[in-house]
């Protein structure tokens, strides 16, 4: 059965800067996100995973390349009813649950601001009555409404700031970095939270991250970016026990083990971009295993496969 693609993005450039002092953020980025699945990107800072999720919200402009949603061009210069459809349709969680929220606006207002400037006519009792529900649907009491960000924990702005983006009846999120701020003990119970408004509203989401093993609790699909470049793609599970790229590779030895012994013992992967010479085979997206790509030129993509056919 074929899948739906709700985003296809094709070779997405994001540059900052003019003239002599540009800087390539995003080289020609290519993935699809399948409607109703979560799709990660994961990477370290500033490798231009964040830059991705701004661009595809409109946030920062793009350079050069496509961004479609249901089969429409949405970067660049579009109408303004396509406009009012993707601030409608498409919503950000931020990272950081404390900047992103205005300290001198009230939960009511932080939340319904949206609906405030898309749905004029509004009625005051239905649009109380929606902010409530939004709070009880993210696990917070309706009389927070009357209260500032500063007064909440970090969870629970970072609750706040998912109500926010609920409240439009999205049918895609990006959740940027979403848990990387929470204490631990907080961070499954976002995740959950995520996972559960997924099955009821059946959303799609835009999981960005640097962590491998959040990724594996969470996501469908998993792209791996590295200074600006997706270097490796496929399906959770099959990336991370047969994980192809070096920098890949270099990730998952730095995640944390929970046994003393083990994480003693274990080897810690450099990654040394030095490694790739492309000035006489250029690399482009190679199949080595079903449906699990990696950016290689010939040479290297050999090496994979016979890597694991032994």
């Amino acid at each position: 059965m074929e899948r739906e693609v709700l985003l296809d993005v094709k070779d997405l450039d994001v540059t900052f800067g003019e003239r002599r002092k540009k800087y390539e953020a995003v080289k020609k980025v290519n993935f699809k996100i399948y409607k109703g699945e979560t799709f990660g990107l994961v990477g370290e800072s500033g490798s231009g995973k964040t830059t991705i999720g701004r661009a595809i919200m409109r946030i920062v402009p793009s350079s050069g390349g496509e961004i479609l949603y249901k089969g429409q061009k949405i970067n660049g210069k579009i109408t303004a009813e396509l406009d009012h459809k993707v601030i409608r349709e498409i919503q950000m969680i931020f990272q950081d649950p404390q900047a992103s929220l205005n300290e001198r606006a009230k939960v009511d207002y932080i939340i319904s601001e949206g609906l405030m400037n898309l749905e004029k006519g509004l009625d005051e009792s239905e649009r109380k009555k929606r902010v409530d529900q939004a709070l009880l649907d993210v696990g917070l009491l309706p009389e927070f409404s009357s209260r500032f960000p500063h007064e909440f924990s970090g969870g629970q702005r970072q609750r706040i700031g998912i109500a926010r983006s609920l409240i439009m009846n999205p049918e895609f999120i990006i959740a940027d970095e979403p848990i990387s701020a929470l204490d631990v003990s907080v961070r499954a119970q976002v995740l959950n939270l995520l996972a559960d408004m997924q099955k009821k509203r059946q959303i799609t989401y835009l999981f960005i991250a640097h962590d491998l093993s959040v990724m594996r609790f969470i996501t469908d699909r998993i792209a791996v970016i590295c200074k600006g470049e997706i270097v490796e793609m496929g399906e959770t599970e099959e990336l991370i026990t047969h994980p192809i790229h070096p920098y890949t590779r270099a990730l998952l030895s730095a995640i944390p083990m929970p046994d003393p012994k083990h994480e003693k013992e274990k080897k810690l992967l450099v990654y040394e971009p030095s490694v790739h010479d492309y000035s006489q085979d250029e690399a482009s997206w190679q199949e080595i295993r079903k449906e699990h790509f990696v950016l290689a030129n010939q040479k290297e993509a050999e090496a994979y496969k016979q890597l694991y056919e032994k």
